[in-house]
Parts: structure tokens; C-alpha cells; sequence
């Protein structure tokens, strides 16, 4: 349907190297998309370029720790030199560190902060300059269930989680006025690289099951059709909300 066709639109993914990150980049390729993709680390960003480029997309490698002072201007000013424009953003890059809440440093606490709720915010800010002034622009925050119902470990994870759910309620709030809607996704447990680990303990794994009616842990390809949907004019009057991508798992919590 042409309505989920993003072909002369040009995206942003940050996180990009991985896991969820390259799925949707991926996905926003083979939907039309022209994608820079963005992460920290060359060599998880050439095989994310090569992916795309396989399948006959266009993408461009932008290595950047956007914790850094200043760095979400820099991702946006190469993109837009690059790629021609600027016309979604899938804010995707995060971090969790898994403590009891009386365990948690303040180092552990700003790092999770400041990638998770900072980054995508300041991301958000650079991006929305050119989107509002444009009036045309898409946003995709990826959030949590762990912003919405409460976890037993990773206070900071699940606190951060919880600011970019509200950020996105009220960017929609100043920004749906100049054609920039700005919409989130929440996932519950994926297969990706960061949670290989805790997936790989049989018995959290089947603790994971028994609060997922669905009776599965999601793929991260689960994830790609809600964000080409968010992305593309399909969604024009969708604005301000927080898709959960759970398997059920929020109807009831954990």
C-alpha cells in the first residue's frame, strides 16, 4: 500500500549497529527509506550498511557517542548533508544495567540516563528544528514495558524508560501543530545480543514465558511493522501514544 511507502523519504536509526536497531533500519530500507544509521562501534555499522546495501537500499554510517555534548546536532547536520533532508527519526540507541534499586552508583544511574532519556531527547530537539520547520517530520522513540509497569531490577532502565514515554506525550503536544508526530514503542523481552545472556538461564526464561500470553519471546522483526507504520502516512493522525509490542505482557504487568 502506497500509504506505507517511505520511497524519497530519509530516516535516522540510532542503535543501528544491532540487535533491534538494525532490524528497523533494515526495515525502513525495504520500505523505501534512505537510512543513516548510527552507533558507536565501525564494524557493527559496516554490516548494518552492507545489510541494506544487499538488498538494494542506501545507506550512510554515522559513528557517534551521543552522549557527547553536542553530538545529536553533529548526527543530524551529516544526515541531512548526506542524504539530502531529514524526515524520521527511530530513536533507538539504549542502555539497561540490571541492580536492585539500594546497588544502583551514580555513575550507573547517569549513564543510563543520559543515553536512554538525554540523547533521545537532545536526538529528538535537533531533529525537530528541521522537521517542524519543514511541517513535515516523524518520530519513533523506543520505549519500554518497563516504563509502564513496574520491573523488579533496573530502577534506572525502567525510570528513563518512563521520561521517554512523557517526552513523547509532550513533544506531540508542542510539535503535532507543524506536521511532526511523534509516537513511541514499547517492547517486553527480544532476542537480541543484550539479552542473549539472560535469556540463555532456562529457568528466567520460562519465568519470561509465564507473563507472555503470547507464549514467546518477541523477534526483533516483531518490531518492524509498527515503526514503518509510525514512519510512513499511514499514520498521519496518530500522535502522542505508546504502542506496546509485548506479546500481551502489560495487560497484567510482571
Amino acid at each position: 500500500m502506497t500509504r506505507f511507502d517511505l520511497t524519497g523519504k530519509t530516516a535516522i536509526v540510532t542503535g543501528a549497529g544491532r540487535g533491534i536497531g538494525k532490524a528497523l533500519a533494515l526495515g525502513l530500507a525495504e520500505a523505501g527509506a534512505e537510512v543513516a544509521v548510527v552507533a558507536r562501534t565501525q564494524k557493527d555499522l559496516d554490516e548494518t550498511v552492507q545489510a541494506i546495501e544487499a538488498k538494494g537500499g542506501k545507506a550512510y554510517p554515522i559513528t557517534a557517542d551521543l552522549t557527547a555534548s553536542g553530538a545529536a546536532e553533529q548526527v543530524v547536520a551529516q544526515t541531512v548533508e548526506a542524504l539530502g533532508g531529514l524526515h524520521i527519526l527511530i530513536n533507538n540507541a539504549g542502555m539497561n544495567i540490571r541492580k536492585k534499586a539500594n546497588e544502583v552508583t551514580e555513575e550507573e544511574w547517569d549513564r543510563v540516563v543520559d543515553l536512554n532519556l538525554k540523547a533521545s531527547f537532545f536526538m529528538c530537539q535537533a531533529a525537530g528544528k528541521i522537521m517542524c520547520e519543514q511541517k513535515y517530520g516523524r518520530i519513533v522513540n523506543i520505549a519500554s514495558v518497563a516504563g509502564v509497569v513496574a520491573m523488579r531490577t533496573g530502577i534506572a532502565y525502567g525510570s528513563s524508560k518512563a521520561g521517554v514515554i512523557q517526552m513523547t506525550k509532550v513533544l506531540a503536544l508542542e510539535w503535532s501543530k507543524f506536521g511532526v508526530n511523534i509516537n513511541a514503542i514499547a517492547p517486553w523481552y527480544f532476542r537480541t545480543p543484550l539479552t542473549e545472556a539472560l535469556l540463555s538461564d532456562e529457568e528466567y526464561l520460562q519465568e519470561i514465558l509465564q507473563r507472555t500470553p503470547s507464549g514467546r519471546i518477541g523477534d526483533v522483526e516483531d518490531l518492524v511493522g509498527p515503526a514503518i507504520f509510525l514512519s510512513s502516512d499511514a499514520a498521519a493522525y496518530v500522535t502522542g501514544q505508546t504502542i506496546s509490542v509485548d506479546g500481551g505482557m502489560s495487560v497484567y504487568g510482571f
